[in-house]
């Protein structure tokens, strides 16, 4: 991380979408209308309004993109209850990228690969999804497994729907919780789905998602024949301070912010079962 990173800039919201009815994507820029800095697939930033608060908020746009940075944003508490009456216009101070992204140029390269997300979870994958779209000669078949409470529920629907669905190297599988008008698509727990799904092993796997559904996925995706050297998941829970420093996001020897949030999850089997 270079100190660059440390010092906030102040930035504008140029966009903002309604995805749910408590998840909204903002549109960023640095006061020059240019993109703030440089990131990598998986890194995080720092978002504050003086006097109001900051949140450590993953970064949901992709490299690729050059004009701007997006952040997906669920109203859970103060200041995403501020941020979430923001408008275009508004500003806001951001500072980072931090953190350690997903492997795109090492481990994923030549690889074919499976994305599973719940909820909201969707939101920090997204900048690997179209990372890969943009090269997709670099890898393999790309599956995405994604489900939500409702359909209501499902982050970046017309993003899927309207591009993801249509490249010719995607599959995209989405579910919900339950049953309702207007929904023909697959009814149930992203666990059981990954089960009827029945993957081949001759992919890498990355998850997101609710700690709880995260569980049972690995359990599923470890009954299919899947090793815990084929999975990554990232970790967005607990981060506070972004640079090591506040101690909240500790887990063992590893500091979610710093460390992470991309592990492996041998890399977390070595770690105490905090999370």
């Amino acid at each position: 991380m270079n100190n660059e990173a440390l010092i906030p800039q102040v930035c504008v919201i140029t966009n903002v979408r309604v995805d749910t009815p408590d998840v909204k994507t903002f549109r960023v820029v640095a006061l020059d209308g240019k993109k703030p800095f440089v990131h990598k697939p998986g890194q995080c930033a720092m978002i504050s309004m003086p006097g109001v608060g900051e949140a450590m908020i993953s970064i949901t746009s992709s490299p690729t993109n050059e004009e701007y940075i997006e952040f997906s944003i669920k109203r859970c508490g103060c200041f995403t209850e501020w941020i979430h009456q923001a408008e275009a216009g508004q500003q806001i101070t951001v500072r980072g990228p931090y953190g350690n992204g997903f492997p795109v140029d090492t481990a994923f390269k030549g690889q074919n690969l499976v994305f599973i997300a719940g909820g909201i979870g969707l939101a920090p994958l997204r900048s690997v999804i179209n990372y890969v779209r943009h090269f997709p000669e670099r890898y393999g078949t790309v599956d995405i497994v994604y489900g939500a409470r409702s359909m209501g529920d499902l982050v970046y629907y017309k993003e899927i729907i309207d591009e993801w669905c249509k490249d010719s190297n995607i599959n995209v599988h989405l579910t919900i919780d339950r049953e309702e008008e207007g929904w023909d698509g697959h009814v149930g727990f992203i666990p059981n789905f990954v089960k009827e799904l029945n993957f081949s092993t001759d992919k890498t796997a990355v998850l997101c998602g609710p700690p709880i559904m995260i569980k049972f996925t690995l359990e599923g995706l470890k009954s299919l024949g899947f090793k815990e050297t084929q999975i990554f998941t990232t970790l967005e829970l607990r981060m506070k301070c972004a640079i090591g420093k506040c101690g909240r996001c500790n887990i063992g020897s590893k500091y979610v912010c710093k460390d992470g949030p991309v592990f492996r999850l041998d890399e977390l089997d070595e770690l105490p079962d905090e999370y």
